[in-house]
């Protein structure tokens, strides 16, 4: 394992790799309830979906760890399975034709990375840009953190009266109750991990989440039936109807599934490669091809595993933070979702509030990135900083990304610039610039 992995090369070992892998699944364990959930709203049955959704992501984070050699973990997107189940099912008229979709996406952003289009994009992108979208993606995590352990509120009342009037200014966010007990519990644990963390110990992430648990278990927040062994059924499994999805009514959907996926992955990896210093001088990952490529095969796996396509997590950042540098994180990551195929209620029995504490501090590592971008060069970091607002706020990493491509070209364009700015830059802003008229 340490020459394939080349563990002393990147300066870790393998009970990092371990310890690291394991805070991952752990802030990860969500998807093995949720998107069965979301999945359920289109007709999916949900014990099958569960299965799906183990099987999704194990296969496709160990092929990430074998085949690329990055801790990189894969699961069904969260975003991208709401918008198969409730916008791209009813169209197509079946979750089978809806999963036929999935697996045509993956398959055409499987042929632009074998064309060399993805990786040509990436590169494109100014370092200052990409430095941005990790940074926004660090708050993006802290904002799903502290919205798990319900320390920021939508409030009821905000959502009630837009209904009505869309036209009135309200709080979109507001603080919780600390007087109930999911933010202490969140409170506490994130002061135990940023206690080891600022102390340089091990274990800080896992510790968090720990003493979380615990509490949550204590408090009865834990929705654990006492089952630990469940018989995992596949029914969902090569039920994607490919054929069915050759329509031209879903092509917009195809066009906005290539999108999301061509552009998420690259903001993820790029964030996850700076947070575990990876990246090279030129500001790219390793076997970036390969990441790519592995990534578009996980979307044809899920598709064909009836999960929605699978995608690269920002919660890897947590087994980053635990000090994992290599794709034996990922392997470790993959084996769990596979144990949990049988081991589900048990996986899932980690609420949200006890792993958020971990995403909480996991953010606050990777928005230190911000001090490396070049501040007096206004052009770039104009665009960076609104990638940075846009990513957290509008819940999107492609919508961040996007609206800092757009900012980029346009300030680029109108300062007679214009010849600064990469040809797949100004295609890849009209790209989005399309993507949201529409």
């Amino acid at each position: 394992m340490t020459r394939f992995f080349d563990l002393e090369g990147r300066g870790s070992t393998v009970w990092r790799e371990v310890r690291g892998g394991a805070a991952t699944f752990l802030t990860m364990a969500y998807i093995l309830v949720a998107n069965p959930s979301i999945l359920a709203a289109a007709g999916v049955p949900l014990e099958a979906a569960v299965a799906a959704t183990a099987l999704t992501a194990g296969l496709a984070t160990i092929l990430m760890g074998l085949g690329a050699n990055m801790p990189i973990a894969l699961a069904p997107g969260m975003g991208l399975n709401a918008f198969i189940a409730f916008q791209v099912a009813p169209a197509a008229g079946s979750w089978q034709a809806a999963m036929g979709l999935v697996v045509l996406d993956g398959v055409i952003v499987l042929l632009m990375v074998l064309l060399g289009l993805r990786e040509a994009v990436v590169r494109a992108i100014p370092i200052d840009l990409r430095r941005a979208i990790g940074v926004g993606i660090g708050l993006f995590i802290v904002l799903i953190g502290l919205v798990q352990a319900q320390i920021v509120v939508v409030p009821a009342s905000t959502v009630a009266a837009l209904s009505e009037h869309p036209g009135l200014t309200l709080p979109p966010v507001t603080a919780g109750d600390w007087s109930s007990p999911e933010p202490i519990i969140a409170g506490l644990g994130f002061l135990v991990g940023a206690f080891l963390l600022a102390r340089g110990r091990a274990g800080a992430m896992l510790a968090a989440i720990g003493v979380a648990t615990l509490l949550a278990g204590q408090t009865g927040h834990m929705a654990w039936t006492g089952k630990i062994v469940s018989v995992p059924t596949f029914g969902t499994l090569l039920q994607a109807n490919v054929r069915g999805a050759l329509t031209l009514t879903l092509v917009p959907f195809l066009f906005s599934l290539i999108l999301v996926d061509f552009f998420d992955t690259v903001g993820t990896v790029t964030a996850i490669g700076e947070a575990a210093g990876l990246v090279g001088p030129d500001g790219m990952v390793p076997r970036i091809r390969r990441v790519l490529a592995i990534d578009a095969i996980a979307a044809i796996i899920g598709g064909a595993a009836g999960a929605s396509s699978a995608t690269a997590y920002v919660e890897s950042a947590a087994g980053v933070a635990e000090g994992a540098r290599t794709g034996l994180h990922s392997v470790v990551v993959g084996v769990l979702f596979l144990a949990s195929m049988a081991l589900a209620p048990l996986a899932a029995a980690v609420p949200a509030v006890a792993t958020a504490p971990a995403l909480i501090l996991t953010g606050l590592t990777m928005v230190l990135e911000v001090g490396r971008i070049d501040a007096s060069k206004l052009d770039t970091a104009l665009p960076a900083f609104l990638t940075i607002v846009m990513v957290p706020l509008t819940y999107s990493i492609s919508h961040g990304i996007g609206a800092g491509f757009i900012a980029y070209v346009a300030i680029k364009f109108a300062s007679g610039q214009w010849r600064e700015v990469h040809p797949l830059m100004a295609a890849s802003a009209a790209t989005f610039a399309a993507f949201f008229a529409i």
